[in-house]
């Protein structure tokens, strides 16, 4: 089983995706078709005395981050981001990771490998951290305007994603909404709220905000552009928050005494909140395992998100979305919709 990895679309590309790609297979035997500057590549694996687990296959062109999301479908068919979609297209790798252009990475997954024919809709699903672990959260940004159907099959995905990838026992499903009771939020909402009710998915009802980081649901499941701006803001403020105590600790002798004695809880905040942890951000309901990662991803965000889309392969994720969204599709709409976890 082998990921290909857009060795070119990182903010630094393409030292992190090397190294990372290079940890990946050392510490979880993850083998990484590294697709880029063939040149450039091939020199940093030998600095890294690195010969066994990756293969590289040379691409010219690069995706920018500021290009169009067609471009690489329209323009730039020698693009590292491309080729790496075409050989998961083809059957030579399994899945898919790039730092690069958020918009022409959901592209080629969809033009190129392909949607799942049952999914009416793919989401991007990640993990936000809380105190008791972690909570996965989709839409956070593939679709701005969504059906009631469409959030019913991100609640499916989701639940199979917990279940059979992270472990998770009947993951519990909540809806983002604005109030708890049921007759609280939009027409979207309300009526999303009836189909999982009516679902035999552990759904545990609506989630105010406040409950993405206090652990309330397994999975949180809302529109592509609340869970964007939900992504970003909890992105924000933890940087805010980060960078307001690194100045108040450097204010004097006696808060930088406290930052020393209380290092080891804020070494621990960080670890839990760093985005590295969890790799990317998964494309649920395309053909093929597709990671998108952070475009300022580090080797260890890189390593983690090669490990995942191991992990997902393994774990026959896209089979398990097909088999129960088609099993759910065939149950009668006046009973209980039957989905396996």
């Amino acid at each position: 089983m082998r990921i290909a990895l857009d060795a070119m679309g990182g903010d630094r590309a393409p030292l992190p995706e090397v190294v990372g790609a290079v940890e990946a297979y050392r510490r979880f035997g993850v083998h990484t078709i590294l697709v880029g500057d063939e040149p450039k590549l091939r020199r940093q694996l030998r600095q890294l005395k690195a010969d066994e687990g990756l293969s590289v296959v040379h691409a010219e062109e690069v995706v920018a981050m500021d290009d169009p999301p067609m471009t690489p479908i329209r323009k730039k068919r020698r693009s590292s981001l491309r080729i790496a979609s075409e050989l998961v297209k083809s059957g030579d790798a399994q899945g898919l990771v790039s730092a690069g252009n958020t918009g022409a990475i959901m592209a080629v997954a969809k033009l190129v490998i392909g949607g799942i024919e049952v999914v009416e809709r793919p989401a991007l699903a990640t993990w936000i951290p809380h105190p008791k672990g972690a909570s996965l959260v989709l839409d956070v940004g593939a679709n701005s305007d969504c059906k009631a159907s469409h959030l019913q099959q991100f609640a499916i995905m989701g639940s199979i994603y917990a279940s059979q990838v992270t472990g998770i026992e009947r993951p519990r499903i909540a809806l983002l909404s604005i109030g708890e009771e049921d007759i609280k939020g939009n027409d979207l909402t309300k009526e999303v709220f009836k189909l999982l009710q009516a679902s035999d998915l552990n759904f545990t009802g609506n989630v105010e905000g406040h409950g993405l980081f206090t652990g309330e649901a397994d999975v949180i499941v809302t529109d592509g552009f609340t869970g964007n701006v939900v992504l970003k803001t909890g992105e924000s403020v933890y940087e805010y928050i980060s960078g307001s105590l690194r100045e108040g600790f450097r204010r004097n002798l006696r808060t930088k005494l406290g930052y020393l004695l209380s290092r080891s809880v804020f070494s621990d905040l960080k670890a839990k909140m760093d985005y590295a942890e969890y790799g990317g951000a998964l494309l649920l309901g395309v053909k093929a395992v597709t990671v998108i990662c952070h475009g300022r991803s580090q080797p260890k965000a890189i390593m983690n998100a090669l490990r995942l889309a191991r992990d997902c392969c393994v774990a026959g994720l896209n089979q398990h979305i097909i088999e129960q969204i088609q099993a759910r599709m065939k149950e009668p709409s006046n009973g209980k919709h039957s989905v396996a976890n």
